[in-house]
């Protein structure tokens, strides 16, 4: 009887195979166009100093309950990061990014982790991608990081979202509302579920997107906080909405969207599937003008947004999106007999040195069996040396599409292949 395999952890997930083709082509995709528009590439550590969290993402929200926290051997507490905002603001504080022409773009593409229950879609260590504009209060960066969160999944080929968009107002008309608000649901605490009826006290604005069924029919007739909006906030979130439609972007005015960190302030909005709403919303974002100063900064406006990587794929996947994979690996390098072996390697190596994609499979004996490994590796070219080939210093080029067939000297393949493939010399 064999060990017992150790396996990974509940809620995480190995990306290889097919899920790390639709990974990749997700993240290119992401990137191309964050950088596109102008946005800089920012990793921070994977753990902060827990009070980071404390303060930004707030104790009683439902990520700072579901956070992964231990302490050090120097009894330091610290936190696997559960979101990216708090983490990125903290970067532009420390790293005095303040002092450099505002606002700073920043993105990220990173692993996050939070103590939730698995399910489809959710995962304890999961993948997030993520825009940040911190230093700009105008709303037409509100309205341009909507535009560019559109573009990434018509990008991505994703056929059936629409934006869901509110405002949650601001430090002056919230706290109005949310006295409204409490005061509409006081007689009906009875009939909420038991999570809404501890949000009633520690976070009132939760009970608006609570899927429990009950919570949803009183919902319906609950006050709306677009409806209680200082006229700062109206102008603000008019004006939005009218740069929105100049793009012609499909977007919902939801009440219901109010998020789920302490932080978010102003313009809200999420990104859902049409056919299943909330249930599988790919990510969501929206302004968080106090965090910097809550952080320790001074008063800084700022607006992100985050995505779900996993979520991403399987929406891709159940849609059928096609795309065409990037191939790194153009050539297959093939041998016989040991000079040919010797002299295969080299030439792997020259062409991986040149920046050119190739692969060859040494375990391999005959010709025939390499030549299928280079088939089902889909390369362009393939790079025959034999025995004879060895000893006249030659190379036989295949073109695996037409299936002719060339020969050159061995020191001339690399500047032949670099051509064909129109690689920069």
């Amino acid at each position: 009887m064999g060990k017992k395999i150790t396996q990974k952890p509940r809620g995480t997930k190995d990306i290889w195979g097919e899920d790390q083709k639709y990974f990749k082509y997700v993240q290119n995709v992401f990137e191309t166009v964050a950088e596109e528009a102008g946005f800089g590439k920012i990793e921070t550590p994977a753990f902060e100093d827990t009070k980071l969290f404390e303060r930004g993402v707030g104790k009683e929200t439902d990520v700072g309950k579901e956070m992964y926290t231990f302490k050090d051997k120097s009894g330091n507490s610290l936190t696997l990061r559960p979101e990216g905002t708090a983490p990125v603001v903290r970067a532009y504080l420390e790293n005095g990014m303040q002092s450099q022409p505002q606002p700073v773009n920043l993105y990220y593409f990173s692993n996050f982790f939070r103590y939730e229950r698995p399910q489809a879609g959710r995962y304890r260590e999961f993948w997030q991608l993520g825009l940040e504009v911190i230093g700009d209060k105008s709303p037409l960066v509100d309205a341009n990081i909507i535009a560019t969160v559109s573009r990434i999944y018509k990008k991505l080929n994703i056929k059936n979202i629409s934006i869901q968009i509110n405002s949650m107002g601001c430090a002056i008309c919230r706290p109005k509302y949310i006295k409204i608000l409490k005061k509409y649901y006081s007689g009906n605490l009875n009939k909420l579920c038991p999570d809404c009826k501890k949000r009633y006290k520690t976070n009132p604005l939760r009970l608006l997107d609570c899927k429990n069924e009950k919570c949803v029919v009183l919902q319906a007739e609950a006050p709306q906080l677009i409806n209680n909006l200082c006229s700062a906030c109206h102008d603000h979130f008019k004006t939005v909405l009218e740069y929105i439609d100049e793009l012609e972007i499909n977007y919902d005015l939801n009440p219901k969207i109010v998020r789920g960190l302490d932080y978010y302030t102003g313009t809200v909005f999420e990104v859902w599937n049409e056919k299943d709403g909330a249930q599988s919303s790919l990510g969501g974002g929206g302004r968080y003008d106090g965090l910097v100063e809550l952080l320790g900064g001074s008063k800084t406006p700022a607006v992100g947004f985050g995505g779900g990587v996993e979520r991403t794929m399987e929406e891709m996947e159940r849609e059928g999106v096609e795309f065409v994979e990037k191939k790194n690996v153009n050539i297959f390098v093939a041998q016989l007999g040991s000079k040919a072996r010797k002299k295969c390697f080299k030439l792997l190596n020259d062409l991986l040195d040149a920046g050119i994609g190739a692969e060859a499979r040494f375990d391999k004996g005959g010709i025939g069996e390499q030549l299928k490994v280079a088939s089902k590796l889909g390369v362009e070219y393939t790079l025959l040396i034999g025995q004879r080939e060895a000893f006249d210093g030659t190379v036989i080029i295949k073109d695996m599409a037409s299936g002719n067939q060339e020969v050159f000297p061995y020191e001339k393949v690399v500047k032949v292949m670099t051509k064909r493939l129109n690689k920069p010399e």
